[in-house]
């Protein structure tokens, strides 16, 4: 089967600067390279040096560039949008899920921070170059947005809260000719949900839900991503697409 990235000009994002928080691997990583095989100069951030070193090391990364950034640091974050020279294309892809540690307020406190905080200071700290450059943001939502989790309801909290602030500066920032959209996977193989995947009992009933009965991947999220920042989507704001073999259908 060709490369979904096929479906999309080579020279499609020619000229644009594109930053991916949480591209150091999973979704995020996919959404690097495919912006990148689309011509775009990306930057992705990792939240360790270890994360960046690992990405950067993988030659299926080259030519994406790496640095370290975490998105509960108000600071690093405005250092990080200062040194790109334009931004036209923010992918807000960090996050992270804690199961059942979550019902520890502390901890729940953390993933929000990461998960929602941290996707809104980026995207208030990029705001001014993405006017600049009549750009657009995309969020990474989740089928959580939707559901309940009884063993992460930090994630599922955050991820609802994601989806809701896309809606939200979508409204906002209309005006100043940024559209923001969100995807929201279903369930893809990544490290994330590495622990579901090789669980049989569990994994069972995700994919019996699932109507196209498989896990996605990682790619198939970033060629929504893509569609969201090209300018085949120039109408659409405030949207969270489903990338999720039709398990809302459901």
């Amino acid at each position: 089967m060709a490369r979904l990235i096929d479906c999309y000009r080579p020279d499609l994002f020619a000229g644009c600067r594109v930053l991916v928080t949480g591209g150091t691997s999973g979704i995020g990583e996919a959404v690097a390279r495919a912006f990148r095989d689309l011509g775009a100069a990306v930057t992705a951030t990792g939240a360790t040096d270890g994360e960046c070193a690992r990405a950067e090391a993988d030659p299926g990364n080259a030519g994406v560039i790496f640095a370290r950034l975490d998105v509960r640091d108000p600071a690093a974050v405005a250092d990080q949008i200062a040194s790109l020279p334009r931004l036209d294309i923010l992918v807000c892809a960090a996050g992270v899920i804690r199961r059942d540690a979550e019902h520890d307020p502390a901890v729940f406190a953390d993933v929000l921070a990461i998960n929602l905080t941290g996707t809104m200071q980026v995207c208030a700290a990029a705001r001014p170059k993405l006017a600049a450059a009549r750009g657009c943001v995309v969020t990474v939502a989740s089928m959580l947005s939707f559901f309940g989790a009884p063993r992460a309801p930090g994630y599922s909290a955050s991820k609802g809260g994601v989806a809701q602030l896309t809606k939200s500066l979508a409204a906002a920032w209309a005006g100043e000719g940024v559209r923001v959209n969100a995807v929201a996977p279903g369930w893809i193989a990544t490290p994330l949900t590495q622990v579901l995947q090789d669980d049989p009992e569990r994994s069972r009933p995700i994919l019996s839900r699932t109507p196209m009965g498989r896990w996605g991947t990682p790619e198939e999220v970033a060629a929504a991503a893509v569609f969201l920042a090209s300018p085949a989507a120039c109408f659409v704001t405030g949207a969270v697409l489903a990338v999720d073999g039709g398990y809302l259908t459901l």
